[in-house]
């Protein structure tokens, strides 16, 4: 009962600091204005135009992502454009882009949404006008949409917190340590976040041992991996019986596991999410214990337009959320065929 309540501290604590920090965010942060759509494909006369609009245009991830929609466009002969935001807090130039894609005629939108709820009435908007909607990575709070490719955040979320507790077993810490695990996240807005961090906690609670605690102090690094670099500076300042990160996205993976290096904490345990230089690197290395949860967002784009483009055709899709899958790598596993094929496509 004493984990499932700290669990549930915790995640209120989340929706807390989402609020104190877009509040932060509407007053004081100006963000740099996405720039115009550009093409990704080829352009012909005649052919569907499909818009996609990314969270963040400086994220190993989301090139992936544009890598998939292009592939998709190629293989599937239609005009696709792209474009997104320098900030993943940044759900205003979302709004913009997805009016701008409106009246640039866009037969189809693919959108990963920056903010779930405040973005909810520009997809109904752009959806009423008979404009094709789907939705990569991230859900909106709305039915507004055709069709949903993404991973399934909440079990992702139990599979990273699984691995947490398997991989600081097998570093040697035992069930009557104090052992802290901290905890940052590139966003509080988007549904994807708040249900791996639910997940995560959900599987801590039930499988921890009573002396292992997540650290309630949750860092916000806003998509930016300076600020996660700092942000886990400050975790390792002021917690001394932490032994182990886990982040819940790229920016802040790649910000943990760069400072974990930069500190030499081998006695730290890192899980995070995606594939970057920086995790890839512990997991490689003899002297690190890293793993990391692999999403599939090539497919998620790619998939994205053909469906998009069978929709324009009048088709009507099977199911409106579709589960493109995870993987988890670590040392172990690093050679695994599944392993290595994900690896590989996830790099295009």
């Amino acid at each position: 009962m004493k984990k499932f309540i700290s669990a549930v501290i915790c995640t209120a604590m989340l929706f807390c600091l989402a609020g104190c920090e877009q509040k932060k965010s509407e007053t004081v942060t100006e963000f740099e204005p996405a720039p115009e759509f550009s093409p990704l494909t080829e352009i012909k006369e005649g052919r569907k135009n499909i818009y996609l609009i990314i969270k963040n245009l400086n994220s190993d991830y989301w090139d992936v992502v544009v890598d998939g929609a292009k592939a998709g466009g190629e293989d599937f002969d239609c005009n696709v454009y792209y474009s997104g935001c320098n900030n993943e807090s940044d759900w205003e130039s979302q709004s913009r882009l997805m009016e701008e894609a409106a009246e640039a005629g866009a037969d189809a939108v693919l959108l990963s949404p920056n903010d779930s709820v405040k973005l909810s009435a520009d997809i109904e908007k752009v959806y009423s006008k008979g404009i094709k909607l789907v939705l990569v990575d991230t859900i909106a709070i709305t039915d507004s949409y055709d069709v949903c490719f993404m991973t399934d955040n909440l079990m992702a979320g139990q599979l990273a917190s699984a691995e947490m507790l398997d991989q600081l077993h097998e570093k040697g810490y035992t069930d009557n340590e104090t052992v802290q695990v901290g905890v940052q996240v590139c966003a509080t807005a988007t549904q994807t976040i708040n249900e791996r961090l639910a997940g995560f906690l959900q599987y801590w609670s039930n499988h921890a041992p009573d002396n292992w605690t997540v650290i309630s102090d949750i860092k916000f690094n806003e998509g930016d991996v300076d600020r996660g670099c700092e942000c886990t500076r400050d975790l390792l300042n002021n917690y001394p019986d932490i032994k182990g990160v886990f982040g819940s996205d790229n920016v802040s993976t790649t910000s943990l596991a760069a400072t974990i290096k930069e500190k030499e904490r081998t006695d730290i345990v890192v899980v995070g999410f995606d594939h970057s230089p920086e995790i890839s690197e512990l997991i490689y290395s003899e002297d690190y214990t890293a793993s990391s949860v692999l999403q599939k967002q090539f497919d998620m784009s790619y998939e994205g337009v053909r469906a998009a483009l069978e929709l324009i055709d009048g088709k009507e899709v099977e199911q409106k959320f579709v589960d493109t899958g995870i993987i988890v790598v670590n040392s172990k596993n690093l050679n695994d065929p599944e392993v290595r094929e994900t690896l590989d496509h996830n790099r295009g």
